[in-house]
């Protein structure tokens, strides 16, 4: 069984075992990805120690390839000195040698070409772990939204039964009652705080004669009336004459004695003078 064999039935019996145990689907993918690139390393160095070997096979191929040169080098010398006998045992040997270089050469060849689909193998692996390290990623994305909208399908059935709303509308209405009684007792309270009504009225009254003064100060400031000192005598108001001055511009009952009184006596002084 090669490496890559062994590491693929090892990643599926790891991801078999996380799925038979039902754990968390993001903690499982993390897991089989830290797997993969935990094999993957281990891959590499053997895909490492199979490139030395073929790199010492054909070392060895090539040392094996140049003692076969050397010996007939030898046997080339040996028969330009007539010793046939040397040259012929040097023909041998170079003939061991060209055969151990051509066995080193053969399996090298045989490495190399091993060599080269590991790590062809090697680098599919390591594009495999990449594309399934950015599918864990949309994967732990989806798990995340379904979850999300579990969450809220879970919510809005809950939300479905009337008992919550019908608890919120009754607190709602109960706060609602709460202020309006605090607005009336507010209310009640102010009005009780402004006092006696008896002083109230007595208050607004005596306003009303400072306004009835300051109107006829302001009519004899006019020419409308004359000044209290040279006032002429004057009839009686009639309703029509109470009407211009207005409701509120007529004087009180005791003003009107005291003019009469004071034009009586500016009168009776002119009558003595007389």
């Amino acid at each position: 069984m090669g490496i890559f064999q062994k590491l693929s039935t090892l990643l599926r019996s790891n991801l078999n075992d996380a799925i038979a145990r039902a754990e968390n689907p993001e903690k499982v993918l993390n897991q089989i990805i830290l797997d993969m690139r935990d094999q993957l390393a281990k891959a590499k160095q053997e895909v490492a120690l199979a490139i030395a070997d073929e790199r010492k096979l054909k070392a060895q191929a090539e040392t094996e390839a140049k003692q076969a040169q050397e010996w007939e080098r030898r046997a080339m010398i040996a028969v330009r000195e007539n010793r046939d006998d040397l040259a012929r045992q040097a023909l041998l040997r170079q003939q061991e040698y060209g055969e151990r270089a051509q066995s080193y050469y053969e399996t090298w060849q045989r490495q190399a070409q091993e060599t080269e689909r590991l790590k062809d193998s090697l680098r599919q692996l390591s594009l495999k772990i990449d594309e399934a390290q950015r599918k864990k990623n949309l994967l732990v994305a989806k798990q995340k939204r379904a979850q999300a909208q579990k969450r809220i399908h879970e919510t809005m059935a809950g939300l479905s039964d009337r008992s919550a709303f019908e608890t919120f509308d009754r607190m709602a209405e109960r706060i609602e009652e709460n202020e309006r009684r605090a607005l009336a007792s507010a209310e009640l309270s102010q009005e009780l705080n402004a006092g006696d009504t008896l002083e109230k009225e007595f208050a607004q009254l005596e306003k009303g004669d400072n306004a009835d003064a300051r109107l006829l100060a302001l009519k004899q400031q006019m020419g409308l009336l004359p000044p209290a000192e040279e006032a002429a005598p004057q009839p009686q108001l009639g309703s029509g004459q109470a009407k211009q001055l207005g409701d509120g511009a007529g004087a009180s009952v005791r003003e009107a004695e005291l003019l009469e009184e004071f034009e009586e006596l500016e009168r009776g002084q002119s009558g003595s003078a007389g």
